[in-house]
């Protein structure tokens, strides 16, 4: 069976010899099994999760005997069922070696009527248009149903021609990959440079002056307060309440918040002030507890939130000193002793735990200076970063459009590989 090209997802014109087929017509899409908590075992088949779509290698595993269109081995075509606005829903080709298992919140895509290098690449250019048009109007966590996938219009040509083509995007998306992958690389190299930089001046900071309690300089810690909130952004008159991601990265984002809803009060005592230090309190990694920034609220309402702890300081220590030697690897060193919890478990920093960190005993006429040169070097970093960001951005956007003129046939794959 085959439908007109018109409102296909690749937004262009096919080849006139070229059919357009729903999904359905050229594949069986079958939903994951429906584990229960019970076939859990130690040890076993891995069971595929959302999570492991996106790259975690944390499974669940189980010793079930089931059916064959449960099971998933490498170069089998996933679909994701949910998500949150702008993630992907798919296609995944699955590319770890051995047998999986499929959870209920997966699609997997079987016995293809097309050729399956084809259907991929197909599919991968109709992402964009899967994600909007399916999700259009949702709010918060957005999902797929396996009817929406059946319907997703697939172009078909000659089955040499979808070989030809596919050939041609294997080809050419590794060479992008391979620069993206560089790219990745140098962003690593990048923020490993401004890591060694700040360990190496705590470092020389603690050798010329020695260390001192938290507790000596610190005048107040104290966690807030998380009501009920709405899950969208605050006008700027409107109050909202900060969320972790606000201070997670070690950098103040105060649109990481949730509004408060006009029926609650503000607390006043919550209210963040330019100059506070934040730090989170818990995380199932120890790399992301006790991260700190200093606020900066551009004006808007904000609240502190009880994940987050709010650390006051004499008035003559500078909060933005404190707040990069709190993120060094030598203070981090320190701090990672107080931790409380393992990992996989929720991971904390209590509050007398705070006033036990030991930080460089800088002179408060000297850290000002110390502060002004560190950010300066991580502004420098960071604008190095953001180029090389925006050329990630660039290849990724190449290799979307580069598969979607494939498969609608608006250049020969043989030919634009020569």
């Amino acid at each position: 069976m085959t439908v007109q090209p018109t409102g296909i997802p690749y937004g262009r014109s096919l080849p006139r010899h070229w059919n357009v087929v729903p999904l359905k017509y050229l594949a069986d899409l079958f939903n994951g099994y429906v584990f229960k908590s019970q076939d859990w075992a130690d040890s076993g088949t891995p069971i595929i999760r959302i999570e492991n779509l996106n790259g975690s290698s944390d499974f669940n595993f189980s010793n079930l005997d089931l059916d064959a269109k449960h099971r998933v081995v490498r170069g089998d075509l996933l679909f994701s069922w949910s998500g949150n606005p702008g993630t992907s829903f798919g296609p995944f080709e699955w590319g770890k070696p051995g047998l999986h298992f499929l959870n209920q919140h997966i699609f997997k895509v079987d016995s293809y009527g097309c050729d399956a290098r084809w259907l991929y690449w197909s599919l991968k250019a109709a992402t964009h248009w899967i994600e909007r048009e399916l999700t259009s109007g949702m709010i918060g966590m957005v999902h797929v149903t396996k009817e929406d996938l059946k319907n997703v219009p697939v172009p078909i040509p000659p089955l040499e021609e979808q070989r030809r083509i596919a050939d041609f995007l294997d080809a050419e998306t590794a060479r992008i990959g391979s620069l993206v992958r560089a790219r990745s690389a140098q962003l690593r190299c990048l923020e490993q440079r401004w890591t060694t930089h700040l360990a190496d001046v705590t470092n020389d900071l603690i050798a010329r002056y020695g260390l001192v309690p938290f507790r000596r300089v610190l005048t107040s810690v104290e966690q807030g307060w998380s009501p009920q909130c709405d899950d969208i952004e605050a006008q700027p008159d409107e109050w909202a309440v900060l969320k972790t991601s606000a201070v997670s990265s070690g950098i103040f984002k105060p649109l990481e918040h949730k509004r408060l809803p006009f029926n609650i009060l503000p607390d006043s005592r919550y209210r963040i002030e330019n100059g506070d230090i934040l730090m989170t309190r818990g995380s199932g990694s120890p790399a992301y507890v006790g991260v700190s920034a200093v606020a900066d609220t551009g004006g808007r309402n904000l609240l502190l939130s009880d994940l987050l702890y709010r650390v006051r300081l004499e008035r003559n220590w500078s909060p933005e000193f404190v707040a990069l030697m709190l993120g060094s690897a030598p203070v981090r060193g320190f701090m990672s002793l107080l931790f409380r919890g393992q990992s996989g478990q929720t991971i904390k920093l209590r509050s007398e735990d705070i006033r036990a960190i030991d930080l460089p005993a800088v002179p408060p006429r000297e850290q000002i200076k110390i502060a002004s040169a560190l950010q300066a070097k991580r502004n420098a970093i960071m604008r190095a970063q953001a180029t090389v960001q925006v050329s990630g951005a660039v290849l990724a956007e190449r290799r979307q459009a580069l598969i979607a003129a494939a498969v609608t046939g608006q250049f020969d794959g043989s030919i634009a590989s020569e």
